[in-house]
């Protein structure tokens, strides 16, 4: 089963940038969205902030993974190390606050449950029936069905060939 709740959500992907929006896949396998439009108003960000330059599209469009979280090398922070020299230090956004201020993309259309639902109805059986077909529990099925549990290849197989006699094929691009 996959754990939902993870101590420290981190950034994997940058999915993509549109606009002030960055689309970031964490991983906990979700996809999120990031709204800096609605942030930076949260945050009343002023012309004495170091943000205020993300107001610029072409600025913020500078964003990058690092560190498993979003970093804008283009703006940041003087830090003196112990030696006195001066370090340029990129500014970031820790990933936990921007876990907690980002909302899932809805993607159920691609979710297990979501495709093996779809596919049990069009085939006319019951939650039971196709337990009894694949080896599973109705029970299991249930919860697979309404995204409560993760499902192992190896069961999601036996569900789709054995239960709904469909061919599996998984494409990557």
């Amino acid at each position: 089963m996959m754990r939902k709740n993870l101590k420290l959500p981190r950034i994997i992907k940058i999915e993509k940038v549109e606009h002030f929006n960055v689309h970031c896949m964490f991983n906990n396998g979700e996809s999120r969205l990031l709204d800096f439009k609605k942030i930076f108003h949260q945050w009343n960000i002023s012309e004495g902030d170091i943000e205020h330059k993300l107001l610029e599209l072409k600025e913020f469009k500078k964003v990058e993974l690092r560190n498993n979280t979003l970093s804008w090398a283009n703006i940041g922070y003087d830090i003196k190390n112990e030696s006195g020299q001066i370090e340029k230090h990129p500014y970031e956004i820790g990933p936990d606050v921007l876990f907690q201020l980002s909302e899932p993309i809805d993607s159920q259309t691609s979710k297990p449950g979501f495709i093996i639902k779809t596919a049990r109805l069009k085939a006319g059986l019951t939650q039971e029936q196709l337990a009894t077909r694949s080896g599973t529990t109705r029970f299991y099925i249930s919860r697979l069905e309404n995204n409560k549990t993760d499902v192992e290849m190896s069961t999601f197989r036996k569900i789709i060939e054995a239960g709904l006699g469909k061919q599996l094929k998984l494409i990557i691009e």
